[in-house]
């Protein structure tokens, strides 16, 4: 099977997830975008990029792929990584050359189907699609629907597979490797470089880092957390 020129360029390498949570001040399309320059610049083969907006302003300043997502959430569904046909479209008129989705089992607002999604963006949109998934039947249902590529992205943060959330899903890796025919990427809970290369040796295409490169709140908290902790044993 021929993988098209983009997927190609992930290649086993780094994607840079280049995010920040609402209400962040580097929620903003600049901040967004120097992420991504400073990502690419560093050595990452592709980023994954939220909103529309901000997958404009990182088109401008970088030519790696870019993966886009649209988060909408919905009181109806827990699905808000790119939920709907609109969302889909959205995200493909922005520049985006891969569109992520959750393509897990569980409803999604409007009852969109992952065949929907799926058929729409392969047949009305001709876009390249990675299914963020949770469980190996989920990413081999996403794999013969025509996923481009699967991602371990929603493992853990589901119902079924919320007691997997420790470190990445490994072992989910091993096993859509072995039954799916598309390349498949390991996403979530990536956290040191040692968990990059374990991925690529259990056969990740390529490998996401999210907040253990871009999340300053989140490791800022941490590190602030360790030494009031040592402090307070003193």
């Amino acid at each position: 099977m021929k993988v098209p020129d983009v997927i190609q360029r992930l290649y086993h390498g780094v994607i840079v997830s280049c995010q920040a949570p609402a209400g962040s001040p580097l929620d903003h399309p600049p901040c967004i975008a120097a992420m991504a320059l400073a990502a690419e610049l560093g050595g990452a083969t592709g980023v994954r990029i939220a909103g529309v907006r901000n997958i404009r302003r990182v088109r401008r300043v970088t030519q790696l792929p870019i993966i886009g997502i649209e988060k909408v959430k919905s009181p109806a569904s827990p699905v808000y990584i790119t939920p709907t046909l609109r969302s889909m479209r959205h995200i493909h008129g922005a520049g985006a050359d891969i569109i992520a989705l959750d393509c897990t089992s569980r409803k999604r607002p409007g009852n969109y189907t992952v065949e929907q999604m799926l058929d729409t963006a392969k047949r009305e949109l001709r876009a390249l699609v990675m299914a963020d998934v949770a469980t190996v039947e989920e990413g081999v249902r996403a794999a013969s629907l025509g996923a481009d590529l699967v991602s371990t992205t929603l493992n853990g943060y589901t119902e079924e597979t919320r007691c997997n959330a420790e470190g990445p899903a490994l072992d989910l890796l091993k096993r859509l490797v072995r039954h799916v025919q598309v390349p498949v990427v390991l996403e979530g809970r990536v956290r040191t470089p040692q968990d990059v290369v374990r991925g690529l040796e259990l056969g990740a295409y390529a490998v996401v880092v999210g907040t253990a490169i871009t999340g300053v709140e989140t490791l800022t908290r941490e590190f602030v957390g360790a030494a009031k902790a040592a402090m307070a044993k003193r």
